[in-house]
């Protein structure tokens, strides 16, 4: 028979408290501060400001590190702030496509999604899930899918070729 899991809460600094708070109101305007009229939906500045370019796609990965900065204060485990990091690179990776990029900033929201893993293992005395470690071994495999299409795809070529 498995013990049931205690979950402590962990005591913030005051320092700290008022930190992730202003991570909190950051990453709801970066990502949900503005309601679509009509709709029940919500966006923030991170989409409009990724139309502009050479900029506009650096506020997310700023962000990010402030608060991996804070999960690291908080002690979040490193699979977790992995899983931070890929969210940030998922949301910028999709940023490079013009107009679509942003439009999927719009539906992704990597910044609340890392708020909301800070708070539940920072604030939580809390191990990573096997969800938090398929996540990262899933986006690790797609990477090196990713990186390996090119020379798979030069080997075909110089096989047609020849």
């Amino acid at each position: 028979m498995s013990r049931p899991r205690v979950t402590r809460l962990w005591r913030l600094t005051p320092e700290q408290e008022q930190r992730l708070n202003a991570l909190r109101l950051m990453a709801r305007l970066l990502d949900s501060a503005i309601e679509i009229p009509g709709t029940r939906y919500r966006i923030g500045l991170d989409p409009i400001a990724g139309l502009l370019p050479g900029i506009g796609d650096l506020v997310s990965p700023l962000f990010t590190i402030a608060l991996l900065w804070q999960s690291r204060d908080l002690n979040v485990p490193r699979v977790v702030q992995l899983r931070m990091l890929l969210n940030v690179a998922i949301d910028a990776g999709f940023g490079l496509v013009p107009i679509l990029g942003d439009l999927f900033d719009v539906a992704w929201k990597a910044n609340e999604r890392n708020v909301a893993l800070l708070e539940q293992y920072g604030l939580e005395e809390r191990r990573p899930s096997a969800g938090d470690w398929l996540f990262v071994a899933a986006m690790i495999a797609a990477l090196a899918i990713v990186a390996a299409l090119p020379f798979l795809l030069a080997i075909l070529l110089v096989r047609a070729v020849m």
